[in-house]
């Protein structure tokens, strides 16, 4: 836009329209322009009835320099001069209208020229700018302010119609505010620094995944101005001249749903103001933290919060407007920033009521909105700031409801009046006393707790860690243990833990809350999905806190990066490191308790944590076939094994007698060898997953190719040549059930047993499965391999049928027999038959085969029967011997 200067010299008249709000009519001003006639033209200047005017714009401007011609100078010009002098008065309406934009009233504006002949013999005199105010002589100028007149109705409009090729210039409206008539000073406005629309709409909708959290980004904002107010105050005293005390205050007003937070911190001034809250993620934290990086002194305050700059506006997610009303101590006035939820601008006036001023610091109030408004219950406030604000560093203080008894006169009815000869007297009222309450309002202290991970942990006592764990955790048993560790290098950060005495959680819940997350004392959250710990330790309770760590812009979220995985590694090793040390206690009841309620969580550590299998493995506790029913660990195990023993021997079963008197237990209990007994149903997964302990190798004793240390090669081979073809002749009987028949050196006093395959399912894993009440197991059948069929030479039985299989092969009682030692051995080794029905019927007729003729029958002795008569004739007969043969019997059996 070209720039143009104005200047009157008072020695020619001219008239200045001022009644039109919309044009601006300098007559005399050139040949070229005509005037409409005005009604009631404005009276000449004063100083000259026809001053000269001389135009002059910038260099960019097409109309060039130009003078005014002088009265009697009205020369014939060509079209193009006319043209430039027709350009030259629009420019100076638009300049004169921005200069007079406070005189100024909206509307369009349009200028005419119309066109006239002038002469080129005389061309306009070019003048250059100069300085505003001095005229080419040296002599100073006037200058006039240009009002526009306002245009009378239609008529004088419709006089202004232009032509298509005429030249319209338009006002531009002012941006300064309206000026209030009161003695209050004006409020500006401004506008946000950013798509407003847009971004308070994600901060307001889609930031925050509670509401709630306002309240701990607006105090932890007051925590970091008395943070800088008293880093600030080392080196300007000055700053705590209106008082030192530093506090953070939260009070509300439930009826209208107003919440007022105030501390006493730096303040911000009119600039602060709109550098920090005018422009949206822009953090005031940020850049203190950034001037002290660049003075070398970052590591006097690390306890400042906000870092993303949009913690402020969090407000807008409960309330309608927000006031903010601050002072600071660098400067005299207070001022006031004000805007609303749905507004893309906000307003900075200053503040004048006496009653609303602050010494120093901020005031902050939010609005509510209407579905919102129970957010400004003070128990509701309170219960946020115990949350969130706990262990903020500087006191807050709530606006409670308290009260006291106190004990207050009752005044009774006065008693009858006893009448005693002519006079009457009246006993004295008796005054009683009631208890009762007297309400009022006053400031609480709400964080009490204070953080003690801040602490050396050589100066808290067990009783101090047991409290704070009853408060944080709302419990009200103390701890089966505690580990209080601080963690520096590549990451810092402080942390309690703690292991419950009683379990609360279940194997399966995936989210617990046991864990608080803090960064610098400021509750982050406690819903994580095994960030910072493992599903298997979420029994673990704690309070982690860091100064740093990788959080999104809402401070909700954990962001995974490389800092997490450290943070969670370490927090993984103490944990361990706290319950070794509650295994290792010389109270062994006290592991038991523990190992009762969280041995299922560490069984399914050893199945999902493979990098920590060396510190779960000595914590975990089994049955044996030597603890009489007492739990032991691994490392007691291999303590008591043989000299020759070479692996961790173990077995599966539904239950401890089942799995003790296993027939697969036979010869390792004679030669002494220790058993695990696993009963319940994670222990023979997590042994799997071990793969050994100690360099020794977990062995399941129900596999097949068990090597017990004591082959004797030549006895095998002639054992083998003897009974091949017995087991020959076996393995054809059952076919397919089976998929070899071998010489067992696991029996002793059992005829056989069923083993499975080195790489399949156990009997009691393959019972688990069957059980398993979600998918198809029919999937995993591959998994059932064909067992082993496995025979022990020296029982009677074997021998019998190898007499057989060599006598007779083709005897039916002998196949008979083969069927159902099979499926026996099927049950005691912890299989189910495939067809119970068949086998019961085979055990009845072996049964009664074997007790035919066994319990027949036997002749009655002589006595009997030679009491015994004929037939008798008749009934009576029948009756009269049996009469006689009754009492008989009696005096036999006597």
């Amino acid at each position: 836009m070209p720039t143009l200067s104005l200047t009157v010299w008072p020695k020619h008249g001219t008239t200045v329209s001022a009644k039109h709000p919309s044009f601006f009519l300098i007559r005399k001003a050139h040949s070229i322009y005509t005037p409409p006639p005005i009604s009631s033209p404005t009276k000449p200047y004063p100083s000259s009835k026809n001053p000269r005017v001389v135009f002059s714009c910038s260099p960019t401007c097409a109309c060039g320099p130009q003078l005014s011609p002088s009265p009697g100078r009205r020369n014939k010009r060509s079209a193009p001069e006319m043209l430039r002098a027709s350009r030259r008065s629009l420019c100076a309406g638009a300049a004169a209208r921005r200069h007079a934009a406070a005189f100024a009233v909206s509307g369009d504006a349009a200028a005419a020229t119309t066109t006239a002949a002038a002469s080129p013999a005389n061309p306009p005199r070019s003048v250059t700018n100069r300085e505003p105010g001095v005229s080419p002589h040296g002599g100073k100028r006037l200058f006039s302010v240009l009002a526009a007149p306002k245009l009378n109705g239609a008529k004088s409009i419709s006089s202004l119609k232009l032509r298509e090729s005429t030249l319209v210039g338009r006002r531009f409206e002012s941006s300064a505010a309206a000026v209030d008539s009161s003695d209050a000073p004006p409020a500006e406005k401004f506008e946000y620094q950013a798509e407003v629309n847009r971004l308070m709409d994600l901060i307001v909708h889609s930031l925050y995944s509670n509401k709630e959290v306002f309240l701990r980004e607006l105090v932890s904002n007051a925590s970091d101005a008395l943070d800088k107010l008293r880093y600030l105050s080392v080196t300007e005293a000055d700053l705590l001249k209106d008082g030192s005390e530093l506090y953070i205050r939260i009070q509300t007003d439930k009826d209208n749903g107003i919440i007022t937070i105030t501390d006493s911190g730096i303040g911000m001034t009119r600039q602060e103001l709109v550098d920090s809250l005018g422009t949206i993620a822009s953090s005031g934290t940020a850049k203190f933290l950034k001037t002290l990086k660049e003075s070398q002194e970052a590591s006097v305050d690390s306890n400042l919060i906000g870092q993303f700059g949009v913690g402020f506006y969090s407000a807008f997610l409960v309330s309608d407007k927000v006031a903010v009303s601050t002072k600071s101590p660098k400067s005299d006035k207070q001022y006031v920033w004000e805007s609303e939820a749905e507004s893309n601008s906000y307003t900075i006036r200053e503040e004048t009521d006496p009653e609303k001023l602050i010494p120093r610091g901020t005031r902050l109030t939010l609005y509510l909105k209407r579905d919102d408004k129970g957010f400004a219950h003070p128990e509701r406030i309170q219960k946020l700031v115990k949350n969130y604000s706990q262990f903020v560093s500087f006191p807050i203080y709530t606006w409670q409801e308290k009260g006291f008894t106190k004990e207050v006169e009752v005044d009774e009815d006065p008693a009858e009046a006893k009448t005693e000869g002519d006079g009457e007297t009246k006993k004295e009222t008796k005054k009683k006393t009631k208890t009762v309450v007297e309400k009022y309002w006053d400031w609480e202290l709400t964080n009490e707790t204070q953080p003690i991970w801040l602490r050396n942990p050589r100066e808290v006592s067990t009783e101090e860690y047991n409290e704070f764990y009853k408060k944080t955790f709302n419990e009200y048993m103390d701890p089966l243990a505690s580990s209080h560790f601080t963690t520096e290098g590549e990451v810092e950060f402080r942390s309690i833990l703690y292991v419950p005495a009683t379990k609360k959680e279940d194997i399966t819940d995936r989210k617990t809350k046991n864990i608080r997350l803090y960064v610098k004392r400021v509750f982050i959250s406690d819903d994580f999905d095994g960030e910072l710990f493992p599903r298997y330790l979420s029994f673990v309770k704690g309070v982690v806190d860091s100064n740093d760590l990788p959080l999104n812009v809402s401070r909700e979220i954990l962001q995974e990066s490389r800092i997490v995985r450290i943070m969670r590694k370490r927090l993984v090793r103490k944990a361990f490191d706290m319950i070794l040390g509650i295994s290792c206690s010389e109270n062994r009841d006290e592991y038991e308790e523990f190992w009762e309620n969280y041995g299922k969580f560490l069984k399914l550590g050893c199945m999902e944590d493979k990098e920590n299998h060396k510190r779960i493995a000595p914590l975990l506790r089994f049955f044996s076939s030597q603890s009489n029913e007492e739990l032991i660990s691994l490392d007691e195990y291999v303590e008591s094994m043989k000299p020759e023993q070479k692996a961790i021997y173990y077995i599966a079963g539904d239950s401890l007698s089942s799995a003790k008197n296993a027939p697969f237990l036979e010869k390792l209990n004679e030669k002494g060898y220790e058993v695990l007994l696993l009963v319940d149903p994670m222990d023979e997964v997590s042994l799997q997953n071990l793969n050994s302990y100690k360099d020794k190798s977990f062995v399941d004793i129900s596999k097949e190719d068990l090597d017990l240390g004591d082959k004797n090669e030549e006895k095998e081979k002639e054992i083998k040549q003897e009974y091949s073809q017995t087991c020959d002749w076996i393995k054809k009987r059952l076919g397919e059930k089976v998929a070899r028949v071998d010489i067992s050196n696991r029996l002793s006093s059992s005829p056989c047993v069923l083993v499975a395959a080195k790489f399949g399912w156990s009997a009691n894993m393959e019972r688990l499965m069957r059980a398993q009440s979600i998918g198809d197991t029919s999937s995993l059948d591959f998994m059932r391999s064909r067992k082993v069929f496995e025979i022990n030479p020296d029982h009677e039985i074997i021998k019998g049928l190898n007499a057989a299989c060599r006598s007779n092969p083709d005897d039916s009682e002998a196949l008979k027999a083969i069927d159902i030692l099979f499926e026996t051995s099927m049950i005691s080794s912890g299989f189910t038959p495939d067809n119970p029905t068949d086998l019961s019927s085979k055990i009845y007729d072996m049964m009664s085969a074997a007790m035919a003729g066994k319990w027949a029958t036997q002749p009655q002795p002589a006595q009997t029967s030679q009491q015994q008569p004929a037939a008798p004739s008749s009934p009576e007969s029948e009756l009269l011997e049996a009469e006689v043969v009754e009492p008989v019997g009696a005096d036999q059996q006597k």
